[in-house]
């Protein structure tokens, strides 16, 4: 699940308007973190953002898949994180809307776990 360097600076570019975000290695891929919440990997240079049942419903408009992995040869899920629209890349407004509910959705599941992260 390797991320090139390009790639992650690429990444990092987009994210950082955000504010409070920081990055590090995980499993060969990246993660992202939203002020100390995951909302967003990279694997393979394929960037998936957190979903939850309010962002999600943009996600299966646009036709986009759930993250997913080979492990012991059978494919798995994790059923939180999609895969980001190529052409949202491209647009740094309409990025930083998608951006930003992924945060969103991050800060929601940690209020649900009664979490104390930044709020």
């Amino acid at each position: 699940m390797a991320v090139t360097p390009e790639y992650r600076a690429y990444i990092e570019e987009l994210v950082a308007p955000l504010g409070h975000v920081s990055t590090r290695r995980m499993f060969g891929g990246l993660g992202i973190f939203y002020r100390g919440l995951m909302f967003a990997l990279v694997a393979r240079d394929v960037l998936h953002f957190k979903v939850d049942e309010v962002n999600l419903p943009a996600y299966e408009a646009a036709g986009m898949e759930v993250f997913s992995y080979l492990r012991n040869g059978k494919k798995r899920g994790l059923n939180s994180y999609w895969t980001v629209p190529v052409d949202v890349l491209d647009n740094e407004d309409e990025f930083l809307v998608w951006a930003r509910g992924a945060a969103d959705a991050a800060l929601r599941a940690d209020a649900a776990k009664g979490g104390k992260k930044f709020r």
